[in-house]
């Protein structure tokens, strides 16, 4: 265990490194993209900045933030010395001199950002901004000062702060802006993913709650067996039918406690208001990522002509992602599916309509019976056939209907549900 914990550390250890490594020369490189607003050297305003906040910003949290200081600004230093000497043939004793002051840039920038403790501040763009532009000013007026006593440079006044600091808060907050969009993003797709997965176990929760009442019903057959054979004294016949009993009685509460669980995590994930443009987006999105996921040219088109607030994100989602879903699997290669959502009377209306090869006539009064399937693997394994028995009973839970019409141009899925159990 010692062995493997060491193994995973050193791991660790060299990748906090590579991306110390190459936050450096990202910066580094980014840095010769600048401009000059004075004539001279005095200023140097360029994109190594921009990038060095922003890989701040997106490092592991274990990654120290001195250590990257460190280690941007030995290597940003020693690229111009080298840069110096091939391209100018300045000596490396002068050119050192000239941006030895770079270091203290990027040193004191992310001195500022480790004693403040930057994480705590990610989710407070406004005062991150803020904390940002003050560093980099400091760092900037260090930087200058430094080459001021090394070079004899000007000393930069009242208006040359001014521009440091115009350019700090814009530099700044575009960093905190961009980092926003790249973590609002990536907090889109985990919600998505979440929702998905809440989705399918709303439908394994109905489907369990089904059985459930079955496995009641055969316990209270099963014990009612017992006693009869044991009225007729059929001993071994009572004995082994009681046996039943006990055994279907502890499926039922392990099945009890599956339940409970499945249930609670679902109350979790009930703060679910959204609008029903929302739902139908997400159903799109999921299902335009499952069909590139088969190798499928398939159009999704969504047609809304009533939206409302519904906390019933979760059942929606399981009822029309199993429908959407079944419509790719079904057709071969490049088709088209149709979801429509419109009110009539005091009804909303859910229409999938798909150009697949249609589902057999002689089928659609078995479709909803669980185990029925017409999809099988490579091997000739047929799929487990719960999926419309969920969607079922997603229906009835929510008081609709469901009607299924097929041809050999595509099937349509039509669901009726009373507005007033969907809406908040």
């Amino acid at each position: 265990m010692a062995i493997t914990n060491n193994f995973f550390s050193n791991n660790q250890h060299q990748a906090n490194g590579l991306y110390v490594l190459v936050a450096a020369l990202l910066t580094t490189f980014a840095g010769e993209f600048r401009f000059v607003p004075y004539e001279g050297d005095a200023f140097r305003f360029g994109l190594g900045s921009i990038t060095f906040f922003l890989l701040i910003l997106v490092r592991p949290p274990v990654v120290s933030l001195i250590r990257i200081g460190v280690v941007t600004g030995i290597t940003v230093v020693c690229f111009r010395m080298i840069e110096d000497f091939i391209l100018y043939e300045v000596l490396f004793s002068k050119s050192f001199l000239k941006h030895v002051a770079a270091f203290l840039y990027y040193f004191i920038y992310a001195l500022g950002l480790h004693i403040i403790k930057i994480e705590k501040y990610k989710t407070f763009p406004l005062i991150l901004g803020a904390w940002a532009s003050v560093f980099e000013v400091f760092a900037n007026g260090s930087e200058h000062f430094v080459r001021h006593l090394l070079l004899d440079q000007p000393g930069i006044g009242l208006k040359d702060f001014a521009l440091l600091g115009g350019v700090a808060i814009m530099r700044s907050y575009f960093v905190v802006g961009l980092y926003g969009s790249i973590t609002v993003s990536e907090q889109k797709k985990r919600v998505e993913e979440l929702l998905k997965v809440g989705s399918e176990l709303y439908g394994e929760t109905l489907y369990l709650q089904k059985s459930m009442n079955h496995i009641e019903k055969i316990t209270a057959e099963s014990h009612d067996l017992y006693r009869k054979l044991k009225q007729e004294n059929f001993n071994q016949l009572s004995a082994q039918a009681l046996h039943i009993a006990q055994e279907i009685h502890e499926v039922k509460k392990d099945s009890q406690r599956i339940l409970a669980g499945l249930t609670k995590i679902g109350e979790q994930k009930m703060d679910n208001t959204v609008s029903l443009s929302d739902v139908m987006d997400l159903v799109i999105s999921a299902n335009e990522k499952y069909s590139e996921l088969l190798q499928k040219k398939i159009i999704l088109i969504g047609n809304i002509s009533i939206d409302y607030q519904t906390v019933q994100l979760i059942p929606l989602l399981a009822l029309l992602n199993n429908i959407t879903a079944n419509a790719v699997e079904a057709i071969e290669e490049i088709g088209e599916i149709n979801i429509n959502i419109y009110e009539e009377q005091e009804n909303t209306f859910f229409v999938i309509v798909d150009s697949g090869p249609g589902i057999p006539k002689a089928d659609l009064p078995i479709i909803f019976e669980p185990g029925y399937t017409t999809k099988f693997n490579d091997h000739g394994v047929a799929a487990t056939g719960i999926g419309l028995s969920h969607v079922q009973e997603i229906v009835h839970t929510l008081q609709g209907q469901v009607e299924v019409d097929t041809s050999e141009n595509g099937t349509i899925f039509k669901i009726k549900i009373p507005t007033i159990i969907l809406r908040k």
